[in-house]
């Protein structure tokens, strides 16, 4: 149920020049931390929660975490 909302809302999912910075330092990446986060999202394997306010999607060896209601990508870090 909440992969389908994040996925019919995925051209709305973004960040913050600030959180650009975060997610590229947490995640140990170099490139679009937007394009990187959407990509896992699609995974298969994704499995996603919301928890108050926040889409958490557990993929991989990383937890992002999604504001429900502007599809702001708050932060993501490694398990």
């Amino acid at each position: 149920m909440h992969k389908k909302t994040i996925l019919e809302n995925i051209d709305k999912i973004h960040t913050t020049e600030m959180g650009i910075v975060r997610i590229r330092k947490n995640l140990e990446i170099n490139e679009d931390p937007v394009n990187y986060c959407i990509l896992k999202i699609h995974d298969d394997d994704a499995i996603i929660t919301k928890k108050g306010k926040n889409y958490y999607i557990d993929v991989d060896d990383c937890i992002i975490t999604i504001n429900s209601s502007s599809f702001t990508i708050i932060t993501a870090h490694k398990k």
